[in-house]
């Protein structure tokens, strides 16, 4: 996993609650168990029309946002189904932090483990970035994990609260495996002295 130390990027607004996991990725994407690929699929229900062509009207399809990296989004963003193929698309596309004022908690978990920074604000806090992520390609944040800030493209910082074990991990790099095995010797001193202490099991 990628490790998420310091990300300045172009911001998407995305100014709408709800945003569920089937308008992230839709159903019909879910066959797959691959974490590649599925960036084309982002929000395919409002990114295109009927017969497949771009919505213009849709933030990504715009000139300014076609590389976004950063999401800025409504309340209870992820909520919905519990599909990890949801951060996945997310990654693919080239997403690597969502900033809200809540998020729905299985979505929150699953962008740790896909290496992606989900932040809460308050709502003074999100309309103020809002605002910045509206400027189109003037709209560059840069989200600084280990000092738990966002600057706006005006010098502006706003500070947000983390839990530390998951800042560390992102700026680790490391999934679920990966920080196991941090405590291998621990977990095989202990395998040791249990298979001494108790052979029978």
């Amino acid at each position: 996993m990628d490790k998420f130390t310091t990300l300045t990027g172009v911001a998407a607004p995305l100014p709408f609650i709800n945003i569920d996991t089937d308008m992230i990725i839709p159903k019909q994407y879910l066959k797959t168990i691959k974490r590649t690929g599925l960036g084309s699929a982002l929000f395919s229900e409002m990114r295109y029309n009927d017969d497949g062509s771009e919505n213009a009207d849709f933030v990504l399809n715009k000139p300014a946002y076609r590389h976004a990296q950063i999401i800025v989004a409504g309340d209870n963003f992820g909520c919905g189904s519990s599909r990890e193929h949801a951060p996945w698309a997310l990654l693919d596309f080239g997403i690597r932090c969502v900033i809200s004022t809540s998020f729905a908690d299985i979505f929150y978990n699953n962008c740790f483990k896909n290496g992606i920074l989900p932040v809460v604000v308050s709502a003074e806090q999100l309309k103020l970035l809002m605002d910045d992520a509206e400027r189109g390609s003037n709209a560059t944040l840069t989200v600084d994990l280990a000092a738990q800030t966002i600057r706006g493209p005006d010098g502006g910082t706003i500070s947000f609260d983390i839990d530390p074990s998951r800042k560390q991990i992102l700026l680790e790099g490391l999934d679920d495996i990966a920080g196991t095995l941090k405590s291998a010797p621990a977990i095989t001193s202990f395998e040791t002295a249990m298979a001494a202490d108790r052979p029978w099991l």
